[in-house]
């Protein structure tokens, strides 16, 4: 799938558009979103730091990109639990980008890693763990 196609992760997701996110990069079960710098996003005037629920949200929305890129026939998701490691503060003034892989499905539960950083994954803001839910289609017994 073209990232041009796949707008809607960012644009059709009011939340997503809010928040200034842009994908990046979309390809089988990965995901990279971009967090451009906002001050309106900023949790500590002092320092200019982005809020930790800017990064969060990236962090969910990147993910559940990945879970959907793993699919082959779309279904609605949900995030069931999201774990994050938060290893430094963001620079202030800098954007941030994550990058999310789903590892792992069932029939009813994928599972995701996901990092987000300025420059380099390895030297990460925030690390992440996920489970979503995948439903079923009606009347699937199996």
């Amino acid at each position: 799938m073209s990232v041009k196609n796949a707008r809607g992760f960012t644009e059709g997701i009011p939340h997503n558009k809010a928040l200034g996110m842009q994908l990046v990069e979309l390809d089988r079960g990965e995901a990279k979103f971009k967090l451009p710098y906002d001050a309106k996003l900023v949790g500590n005037p002092d320092t200019g730091v982005l809020h930790g629920g800017a990064i969060t949200a990236l962090l969910d929305a990147c993910s559940g990109a990945a879970v959907f890129a793993s699919l082959t026939d779309w279904v609605p998701i949900a995030t069931l639990d999201l774990r994050i490691d938060y290893l430094r503060a963001a620079e202030a003034g800098r954007d941030v980008t994550a990058h999310a892989t789903c590892y792992k499905r069932t029939r009813n539960v994928a599972f995701t890693r996901a990092v987000a950083y300025h420059d380099d994954p390895d030297d990460p803001i925030a690390s992440s763990v996920g489970t979503f839910m995948l439903s079923t289609k009606p009347g699937a017994t199996k």
